[in-house]
C-alpha cells in the first residue's frame, strides 16, 4: 500500500458532506465516528516495552560526539536526521538518514524522519547531548491508525523514547520540546544546514558550513567498528557480484539485461544490508563508456564487457563501492585483455605506495603515470608519456577524465565537505578508507583511437584500508586479474 501522506490532515467522518480536495486524492478514508473511535481504541492486549541494552556502535558514537564537542566549545549543535522526500505525489522515497546525525548517534537504517540530536554546552565544558523524536502514538490516540506518517497500523511499530534511549546511550525527548531549542537559538547556534529544511533559520551561514567541514573532517580516518562495517559491506558486494555472474545466462538472454543485473544486485543489497550505496551502474558494451551510466536500460551482449560498479550499504550505513569489468562471453578478446590489464597495472601501481605519510594526491599521479605510458606506447597521444604528464598537458585524461580514489565509510564519496589541504592535499593516515579506481574509457566515436578501441570501457575499483606500514585491500578477494576473472566466471556461470 503506498504511503498516504494527506492522512494525518483527511479524517473523513461517515457523513461528511464532501471530500476536500487532499481527501479526494487519497486511496482511503478514515471513518471519524465516536462509535469507531472508541471502539478501535479497545481491546487491545497489554504491551510491555523491553529497554534494550546499549547497541555496540553507542560508545563509539559517544566518542565522536565528544570529538566534534572539542571542535565547538560554547556553541550548541543541532544535527537533524532530515525528513521524508518526495517522489511523486503521496508517496515517499525510502528514507535514509543525513550521514553526519547517524554517524553521532549510531542510529542507522532504523532511525526515525524528522530526530534532531542537539549537543547543548555545559558549564565546565563539553556537551549534553539529546535526541529529539516524535514520540510513539498510543492506542488511546487516533494518530496510531489515521497517522500514516507515524501510526503502527501503517508503518509498523515504532520505538518509544526510553527504549530509543536504552538502545543509542543518549537522553531522549518528545519533539514537540525541540521547541525550546528552536527558540533559544542564537548566534552561537551550529546546524548541519543541508539536512535542516526550515528547522531552525538565524544561524551563520559561514560558521554553519565550518561545522559541517568539522564533521566531513573528523570521519576521514575510520574507528575500528567503522572499519567492521566497512568489511561487512565488501563482503556483501562480493556475493553481490557473485550473484550477478550465476545469472549472466539469463541477463544475456534478455533484452534489458542491465536491468536484471541492477535487480540482482538490489536484491543482495536488501537481503543482506539496508539498500545500495549509490545506484547500480551495470553499464555494457559502450555504456561502459558512460561514467555514471545508471539508466541501465541496454542488452548484455556476449562479446561486450560489462563494467559493474556496485556497492552494499550494511544496516549501520556503511557502504562498499567496487567496480569489476566482465568479459560477458566468459573470455576477454586480446584487445579486451591488453586495456584490462593496463588498468588492473595502473591500479596495483597506485596500491604499492599507500602508506601513512604520502600525500593523498599521490595516489592518483601514480596511476595517471601509468596510463599515459600504456597509453602512449599505443600511439594515441600526440606527445611522449612524460610530456602529456606535464600539467599543461595531461593529453592522456582524454581516456580516464575522473580521479583515481575518493574517501569511503558511512558516504559512499565520504569526506566530501573537507577542506583540500585535508583531503586531496592532505597526508594519508593510518584508519583512512578509500578508493583506488582507474579506469580506460574509449568512446565508440573517438577517432583518436583504434577502430578496435573503440566502444571498450574498463575500470577496476577496490576498497583501500591504510595500515600503520601499508595497506589492506579489503575486496582483495574479487578477482582482479583478468585470468581470474575468466576463472571467476567460468565457475560461477
Amino acid at each position: 500500500m503506498a504511503q498516504n501522506r494527506c492522512m494525518a490532515d483527511a479524517q473523513k467522518t461517515d457523513n461528511s458532506d464532501a471530500p476536500t480536495q487532499a481527501e479526494a486524492s487519497n486511496r482511503s478514508t478514515t471513518p471519524g465516528s465516536t462509535t469507531f473511535r472508541d471502539f478501535i481504541a479497545s481491546g487491545w492486549a497489554d504491551r510491555t516495552d523491553i529497554v534494550p541494552p546499549a547497541r555496540p556502535e553507542a560508545s563509539f558514537a559517544a566518542a565522536r560526539r565528544d570529538a566534534i564537542s572539542a571542535l565547538h566549545p560554547d556553541e550548541t549543535l543541532v544535527i537533524p536526521a532530515g525528513d521524508r522526500k518526495q517522489r511523486s505525489n503521496d508517496t515517499d522515497y525510502p528514507f535514509r538518514a543525513h550521514s553526519a546525525f547517524s554517524w553521532l548517534t549510531g542510529w542507522g537504517s532504523d532511525s526515525e524522519p524528522g530526530a534532531v540530536l542537539v549537543l547543548a554546552p555545559r558549564a565546565g565544558g563539553g556537551h549534553d547531548a539529546t535526541l529529539y523524536f516524535r514520540e510513539r502514538a498510543g492506542r488511546d490516540s487516533d494518530e496510531f491508525y489515521a497517522n500514516s506518517e507515524i501510526g503502527e497500523f501503517w508503518i509498523g511499530a515504532r520505538p518509544s523514547l526510553a527504549q530509543v534511549a536504552g538502545d543509542l546511550g543518549i537522553a531522549t525527548r518528545g519533539i514537540a520540546d525541540f521547541d525550546a531549542v528552536r527558540q533559544a537559538a542564537d548566534a552561537s547556534t551550529r546546524i548541519v544546514r543541508e539536512a535542516a529544511g526550515d528547522l531552525l533559520t538565524g544561524s551563520d551561514d559561514e560558521l554553519d558550513a565550518a561545522f559541517a567541514r568539522d564533521l566531513s573532517e573528523l570521519r576521514l580516518v575510520k574507528d575500528s567498528f567503522e572499519i567492521e562495517q566497512m568489511r561487512l559491506a565488501v563482503a556483501a558486494t562480493a556475493r553481490g557480484f557473485d550473484d550477478v555472474i550465476r545469472d549472466l545466462p539469463k541477463i544475456s538472454a534478455h533484452q534489458r539485461g542491465e536491468r536484471l543485473v541492477e535487480g540482482v544486485f538490489n536484491t543482495r543489497a536488501r537481503v543482506d544490508g539496508n539498500a545500495v550505496g549509490y545506484d547500480t551502474i551495470a553499464a555494457s558494451g559502450p555504456h561502459a563508456c558512460i561514467l555514471h551510466w545508471t539508466t541501465n536500460d541496454g542488452p548484455v551482449v556476449p562479446g561486450d564487457l560489462m563494467l559493474l560498479d556496485a556497492g552494499v550499504e550494511v544496516d549501520t550505513l556503511y557502504t562498499a563501492d567496487i567496480t569489476r569489468t566482465l568479459p560477458i562471453s566468459g573470455t576477454f578478446s586480446p584487445v579486451q585483455r591488453d586495456i584490462y590489464e593496463a588498468v588492473r597495472e595502473a591500479a596495483d601501481a597506485a596500491f604499492a605506495i599507500v602508506r601513512p605519510g604520502i600525500r593523498f594526491r599521490e595516489i592518483h599521479a601514480t596511476a595517471m603515470a601509468v596510463i599515459a605510458r600504456r597509453t602512449a606506447e599505443w600511439g594515441l597521444l600526440p606527445v611522449s608519456a612524460d610530456e602529456a604528464l606535464e600539467a599543461d598537458n595531461q593529453q592522456h585524461r582524454r581516456y580516464m577524465v575522473h580521479g583515481t580514489s575518493h574517501h569511503l565509510g558511512i558516504d559512499v564519496h565520504d569526506c566530501a565537505q573537507a577542506r583540500r589541504e585535508m583531503y586531496i592535499d592532505g597526508i594519508v593516515e593510518e584508519g583512512m578508507v578509500f578508493t583506488i579506481e582507474p579506469g580506460l574509457y574509449f568512446q565508440p566515436d573517438d577517432l583518436t583511437v583504434p577502430e578496435s578501441f573503440r566502444g571498450i570501457g574498463v575500470r577496476i575499483e577496490d576498497d583501500i584500508l591504510v595500515t600503520a606500514d601499508g595497506a589492506e585491500n579489503l575486496s582483495a578477494d574479487i578477482p582482479r586479474t583478468a585470468d581470474d576473472v575468466e576463472a571467476w566466471i567460468a565457475r560461477l556461470s
